[in-house]
């Protein structure tokens, strides 16, 4: 078994190859014997410290940090290695931090010590001269990756400042005239009433008018609402029938469908199991679905509405024999504003908020809905909720 003072002459002659035995013993007469356990830190980045290490015994690993944030791991320093003597040449903050990965042990020498070693050993000299050189390009290289990265991350913070203030504008431009259609209507069809011009079966269509756009701004309103609130308005989840979810979803969309001509038809299948959820946002997701179906149906047609289960899930299949979805826009209809305007001559309304409520309500009950679409041929949503876990004894 080596001696403690074997041990250091050997980890001497690593980190300073060809020094006499002369320069040896005048370096550890300059130094100190230290232990540190794992998890010590013998150098910290940024502090002012005057102590030049050589490692004897043990491990180390040596961490830079980067972009203020990212700790990054350099390297790892065993026996024979040493650190810590460029904070005593030129007097700067700790380039790294040390910290001992297993028990070690080293040689601290002392700013004094460490210059009148360097004055009585030219092999330390000449070693530190190389290391120094070498360190100094890592620093560079360091520092220019580091200017490269944030280089990136500014154009990519400029490239989605932008894109932000694209949506923000086609947000207002949209909601604009969402509401400025249905309130145009409704103040039209109020002034004509106010004046005495309507009367019998002609003041009813009106007053049906105003109501159905005044519904259509309340509805619109609420979804802007309803998006700014997600992430606060699930409470605790309760046992519910899903089929009786859906059923009151259709209702609500019901008249829509009857106003575009689609027509529908549910299935629900007998006995299906409770599953956990929230009944009002997951009536406002498979309204925002079944919204969807019927206006992109043109032409007439027919949406199907199935409910059913499977040993893990209760699931709901809409289909509808619409225009389709393209696949370069499939990823798009879950992003927020993103919307189809027109096919073959035909104006959609909406600002895009339907589909991207029913994912982010959907997912907050860890359940999954997918989408499968062929242009022209129609579309089919279908989501999966999981069966209320039953309760013990």
């Amino acid at each position: 078994m080596l001696t403690s003072d074997a041990i250091a002459r050997k980890a001497l002659k690593k980190a300073f190859p060809g020094i006499p035995e002369d320069e040896t013993d005048s370096l550890l007469s300059q130094g100190r014997a230290e232990r540190h356990p794992p998890g010590s830190r013998l150098t910290i980045e940024g502090n002012i410290e005057h102590v030049f290490y050589i490692l004897l015994e043990g491990d180390v690993k040596v961490t830079k940090v980067i972009n203020a944030s990212e700790d990054r791991l350099l390297k790892y320093l065993g026996p024979g290695d040493f650190f810590g003597e460029m904070a005593l040449i030129h007097a700067a903050p700790r380039a790294a931090t040390i910290t001992a990965i297993t028990d070690v042990s080293v040689l601290a020498i002392d700013k004094d010590g460490f210059e009148e070693a360097l004055n009585h050993s030219p092999s330390m000299a000449l070693a530190m001269v190389r290391e120094v050189s070498r360190r100094l390009r890592e620093n560079d290289d360091m520092a220019i990756e580091d200017l490269r990265k944030k280089a990136a991350e500014l154009a990519e913070a400029y490239h989605q400042l932008a894109e932000l203030e694209r949506a923000r504008r086609e947000f207002l431009t949209t909601i604009a005239h969402e509401l400025r259609t249905p309130l145009a209507s409704a103040s039209g069809y109020m002034q004509i009433i106010s004046m005495g011009m309507m009367e019998g079966e002609g003041l009813k269509a009106g007053l049906d008018t105003v109501s159905r756009n005044i519904s259509q701004i309340v509805t619109l309103t609420n979804d802007i609402l309803f998006l700014q609130e997600m992430d606060l308005i699930l409470s605790d989840f309760e046992p519910l029938d899903l089929g009786q979810i859906v059923t009151a979803a259709l209702e609500a969309e019901k008249a829509f469908g009857e106003e575009v001509q689609v027509g529908h038809r549910l299935q629900i299948a007998p006995n299906l199991p409770q599953i956990p959820g929230d009944a009002k946002s997951l009536e406002r997701a498979f309204r925002a679905i079944l919204n969807n179906a019927f206006k992109f149906s043109l032409n007439g047609g027919e949406v199907s509405i199935t409910v059913d289960q499977n040993p893990v899930y209760v699931w709901v299949a809409i289909q509808d024999g619409g225009i389709g979805i393209s696949a370069d826009s499939m990823d798009k209809i879950w992003e927020r504003f993103w919307r189809t305007e027109e096919y073959d001559g035909h104006l959609f309304g909406g600002i895009g908020l339907g589909l991207p409520i029913a994912r982010q309500v959907i997912e907050q009950h860890h359940g999954q809905i997918d989408v499968k679409s062929e242009p022209g041929k129609g579309t089919t949503f279908t989501v999966r909720l999981r069966i209320q876990p039953k309760e013990a004894g």
